[in-house]
This record gives C-alpha cells, sequence and structure tokens, in this order.
C-alpha cells in the first residue's frame, strides 16, 4: 500500500512540531538539556492532542547521540529505527488488547535487562487505562523501583481510571485541546508543502468540526481531498463534515424567530436533501445559538474563536434575539436531539423542532431583548411584583417605627440596620441570585492548593457528562478555591452566573457527576468572577481580624503582655500576622496566583 494517510505522513518527528502544547514540549526540551529525565511519565488528554507523538520523540532523544537543544537529530541510526518501529529498545504495547496481569509481568521480567542497541529502554503503554486492577499491581512496584535504564511513558484519555498510586509514581503532563487557529496553520503548512490548492473557508470549517485533534482534523482533510481530487473546497469540506453553512443556519434562525414555520420545515427539507445528518444540524445550531450568547457578552472573543465564520448576517441576529429566547431555544434543541436518538426517522423530529422553535416566542415564558409584544408582557407582570413587594416593605417598615418610640437609640438603630437587610435581600432573592458568602467562607476554611488542583483536573470530564443545555452554561465556569468537602465555581459572565444559581437540575447533574467521579458529593457555591477577588480579600482579613483578637484575649491573661488598648505593635509581630496570612492565602489559591504588594 503505497499511499500513507496524512496524519500518518505528517506525524511530528521533533518537539517543535507539536502543536497547541508549548508548555510541555519545553519542559520535556528543558529536562533533556539539564539531563534531569524521570523514570516514569503519564501523558494524559483528549485523542489527537500528541500524547503518542511526544512520547515517540521522547524516546528518541533520550537515545539520541547528537542531540541539541533538547531535540533529536532524526539522522542517525537511532533516531532513524525508531522512526520505523524497528528500535529493539522502544517498545510499544496497547493496554487495550494486552491488559492482564501476565502481560505486565512479562514486560516487568523482561525490564530488568539492559538496553541492547541505545542508551535507555523505553516503554510506551498506549491508553494504560485499560489495564486490569491487577496488572496495575503488577506494574506498581516497577515503577517505584525501576532500573536506571528505564523508562515507562504511560499514555491515556481517562486519567480518572488510573489508581492514585500509579499517578503518585509518575511526572503528569496534561494535553489541552488544540486551539481551531493552531489546526487551521498547520493544515495551511502541510498543503502549502504539498502544492494542494485550498479554500480558506473549507480550511475553517475542517479545523471547527475537529474539536481539538490534531488527527482528526488531518483525518477530515483527507476525506476532503479524495472528495474533491486533491483540491479542498467549501462544498467538499461541508460534505464531509455533515455541516450545514452559515447562511442556511441564520436563514433557518431568522424564519424561527420570525415564527415563519412554512419557511423553517422547507430549509429542513432541503438540508436533509442535501445528505447532511440531522444531529449534526442540530449541533450546528446549538453551537450558533452559544455564539450568540456569547456576542452579547465579548463580541471579539466570538469572531477570534470562531475564525470569521459567524456569516453575513449574525450581528443584526444577535441583535434581536435575546439572551432568555436563546435559553428557551437551546433547551428545545437538547430535547429533540435526545428523543431522536433512538428514532429512525430524524425528519419527524426536526419538523417538531422547526415547529417547537417557531412558537417558543408566543408561548409567554421567555424575556427577549428585542421581542417588544412579549417583552411588554413580561415586563408588566414584573412591574406588578415589583409593586408587591415595595408595599410589602412599606409595612414592615411602618410596623418597625411605630414600636421605635419605646426603644433606646441604641436598639432603634440595630431594628433599622435589620430591616434594611432584610429589605435588600428580599427585593434581591426577585432579581438577582445572592453569593451565599456562609458556604463559601466554609470552603475557605480548609481550602488547599492541593484539592483546587484535584478540581481542576476533572473539570473538562464533569463537563463532558452534562448535556447540551448545561454545558451552555458552566463552559465559561472554572473551580477557584477548594477543600476536601467543596468547591468554589467562578463564572466569566455575571449571566450565565445568574442562570446556573437558578438551575436546580444543573446543580443535581453537577452533584452526580462528581459524586461519579469522586466517589462523595462535594459542596458546590457559585460566584460571579468579577466579585471572586473581593470575596477572597474580605475573608483574608476577616481571618486576620478573628487570629487578631484572640491574641488579644489572651493576652490579657498575661500580666507581663503589653498594654492591648495601645495601637502600636511590635514591628516582628505585625510582620509575623502578615506572613500568616500570606502563607494561608498560598495554601489556599497556591503561588501562581498571589500578587504580594508592598503598601
Amino acid at each position: 500500500m503505497s499511499y500513507q494517510a496524512l496524519y500518518r505522513t505528517w506525524r511530528p518527528q521533533r518537539f517543535d512540531e507539536i502543536v497547541g502544547q508549548p508548555v510541555i514540549t519545553q519542559t520535556l526540551k528543558n529536562a533533556l538539556i539539564t539531563n534531569q529525565i524521570s523514570h516514569a511519565y503519564l501523558f494524559t488528554g483528549p485523542r489527537g492532542t500528541g500524547k503518542t507523538s511526544a512520547a515517540k520523540i521522547l524516546a528518541k532523544a533520550v537515545n539520541c547521540p547528537n542531540l541539541k537543544d533538547g531535540e533529536p537529530c532524526n539522522e542517525c541510526a537511532t533516531c532513524l529505527a525508531i522512526n520505523k518501529g524497528a528500535f529493539n529498545d522502544v517498545i510499544e504495547i496497547d493496554a487495550a488488547s494486552n491488559n492482564g496481569v501476565e502481560e505486565i509481568r512479562n514486560i516487568r521480567d523482561k525490564a530488568k535487562y539492559a538496553p541492547t542497541e541505545g542508551k535507555y529502554k523505553v516503554y510506551i503503554i498506549d491508553e494504560v487505562h485499560m489495564l486490569s486492577t491487577g496488572a496495575f499491581n503488577a506494574l506498581l512496584k516497577t515503577l517505584e523501583e525501576p532500573p536506571e535504564h528505564v523508562i515507562f511513558i504511560l499514555a491515556t484519555t481517562e486519567p480518572q481510571k488510573i489508581p492514585a498510586t500509579i499517578i503518585s509514581r509518575t511526572q503528569r503532563f496534561d494535553f489541552k485541546r488544540i486551539k481551531a487557529s493552531d489546526i487551521l496553520k498547520r493544515m495551511e503548512y502541510i498543503l502549502s508543502e504539498k502544492n494542494i490548492d485550498y479554500d480558506d473557508k473549507a480550511l475553517k470549517v475542517i479545523a471547527k468540526s475537529a474539536e481539538g485533534g490534531m488527527r482528526d482534523a488531518l483525518s477530515i482533510l483527507d476525506q476532503a481531498l479524495s472528495y474533491s481530487n486533491d483540491k479542498v473546497t467549501y462544498e467538499s469540506a461541508l460534505s464531509v463534515t455533515g455541516s450545514v453553512t452559515r447562511d442556511k443556519l441564520q436563514s433557518y434562525i431568522e424564519a424561527v424567530f420570525n415564527s415563519d414555520v412554512q419557511t423553517g420545515l422547507k430549509m429542513v427539507q432541503e438540508i436533509l436533501d442535501d445528505g447532511k445528518d440531522a444531529n449534526q444540524f442540530i449541533e450546528d445550531l446549538v453551537d450558533y445559538c452559544q455564539n450568540i450568547l456569547l456576542y452579547h457578552q465579548d463580541p471579539e472573543m466570538v469572531q477570534k474563536s470562531e475564525l470569521g465564520l459567524l456569516g453575513s448576517n449574525f450581528k443584526k441576529i444577535a441583535g434581536e434575539i435575546g439572551s432568555e429566547l436563546i435559553y428557551q431555544y437551546v433547551e428545545i434543541m437538547s430535547d429533540v436531539q435526545n428523543q431522536m436518538r433512538y428514532s429512525s426517522h430524524p425528519d419527524v423530529y426536526l419538523d417538531i423542532l422547526t415547529v417547537k422553535l417557531a412558537n417558543a416566542k408566543k408561548s409567554g415564558t421567555v424575556v427577549g431583548s428585542k421581542d417588544e409584544d412579549h417583552g411588554e408582557i413580561s415586563g408588566t407582570k414584573e412591574l406588578e411584583q415589583q409593586l408587591s413587594d415595595l408595599k410589602n416593605q412599606v409595612s414592615e417598615l411602618k410596623s418597625e417605627l411605630s414600636g421605635s418610640k419605646k426603644k433606646s437609640p441604641v436598639n432603634e438603630t440595630k431594628d433599622q440596620n435589620v430591616t434594611k437587610s432584610k429589605s435588600v435581600h428580599h427585593q434581591g432573592s426577585n432579581k438577582q441570585v445572592q453569593v451565599n458568602l456562609t458556604k463559601v467562607y466554609e470552603v475557605l476554611g480548609k481550602a488547599t492548593r492541593k484539592d483546587l488542583t484535584a478540581y481542576q483536573d476533572i473539570w473538562q470530564e464533569l463537563l463532558q457528562s452534562l448535556s447540551v443545555t448545561q454545558r451552555a452554561v458552566m463552559h465559561v465556569s472554572n473551580p477557584v478555591a477548594a477543600s476536601d468537602q467543596g468547591v468554589v465555581v467562578a463564572f466569566d459572565y455575571g449571566f450565565l452566573y445568574q442562570k446556573a444559581g437558578t438551575d436546580g437540575d444543573l446543580m443535581d447533574a453537577l452533584q452526580n457527576g462528581l459524586d461519579r467521579i469522586l466517589g462523595f458529593v462535594p459542596t458546590v457555591v457559585f460566584v460571579p468572577n468579577d466579585e471572586w477577588p473581593q470575596i477572597r480579600s474580605d475573608y483574608l482579613k476577616k481571618h486576620r481580624s478573628g487570629a487578631d483578637k484572640s491574641e488579644a484575649n489572651n493576652s490579657e491573661t498575661n500580666s507581663d503582655a503589653p498594654d492591648a488598648s495601645s495601637d502600636e505593635q511590635p514591628e516582628d509581630t505585625k510582620g509575623k500576622k502578615d506572613n500568616d496570612s500570606l502563607n494561608q492565602a498560598k495554601q489556599m489559591f497556591g503561588n501562581d496566583i498571589i500578587n504580594v504588594k508592598d503598601d
């Protein structure tokens, strides 16, 4: 077979050729330059992000006699043999088909022998999470005390299935999804080297469809080249990905927004007649709606992430359709998509979807920013509710004032403060979700950097377990503090924080997912990202204040202690308190996000 797939032909042979993982490649190169090579590595991340390629390059680099700046030469006999898979001291094992105890014991026994050709004997175990419990136990002792001439490189897409005892004995590198812009540049480079004509829009469609995987992108590119006889056209890219053009998506959204069911049904029929996948069509619609939501908050970010493929009328549509209406659209799409999975007649469900979307604006349950008729009805109800709330507050204030004449001035001030607090909370409860500071402080009281890192490592896996609608809400959230019993989650956008805070189903889904991954249900608290620095600062100040009071109480019982009423404190005492607060902040949040400034 003379032809090789693009992802095999253009597999990276140097660290510099690995796309989208600069931190990992630079770290490995530095380790090679300084001769700080570990005995075991764990490469984790989604498919097609460079894990196996990095493992092979590392195997070459540790055995290459002409290593330069941490890169293998790819010219010596050792490098050429490893590239061909003919080097005896680099052993690749597929754990999916070699997952038993006997296979691992065989590896353990052979690892004792010195390498025959190179400096190191390197074992690359792919999909290592497929090993059985017994196989992991057999591997454990070898990883703990390996021979000096052996290096293990474990690769997996599901690190949560690997025992903690294995992970703790390796250097872990988390490969991230590759940005669409980086995938696009790599495809442009490959096609230019092969002197193949291509359409810019076609490559952008493929880069978006790859979902962060370089191998997936090159596989789709291979299909597009076969489809259009060594050319990459926009039509061929749409055909092989099953995607729908942005213009058609826009026309469909405009039709259902204007309640034009007839036009919407005609467009569905045309899309199906073109051979487009019904499920992919709904995915494209959800993605389009998500872009509208983000465009309301940050237009530049959307333009950049979508590589300019938003469509000619996107700005106009985003200005007409409000966020609440988009929420309902996405929920309807998610419900129809779930029902369609078990049907052999997807066209029926797309027709149902069209009718439901067209009638969503008439249902009276959504507030659209430009939906005038519905906005008047919803606005009237909101005003009526606010009027009722104000009447209740006035009644409460009258009752408090009528009884205040019998109270002392101090008590009167206290009661007014309580009344004001109740009023603010009551009024806010109908408009926005308040941050639960009690729960936040409970988490911060026991927060550690180790717990925060653990939640950050599983966050993407947790989001993948949610529905399409829930992922659309949670995609801009991140854990910012965590303890062994709880986690604080910050949202980049306030409107998504409000949405998440009122969604009971979302909280249930998050807790169920965390229970499955962690084995217990932690406390989950939401905060807006713009308020988080102040909340964190207030907690640290409060904690310092509490420590000061405790010291003051202790000093009162000590006859030799200095006067507690004095405003001045010894310089070393102040420094100690400042250091205690700084150390506590570093323990909770880590050194990387703590910025110390002198007063």
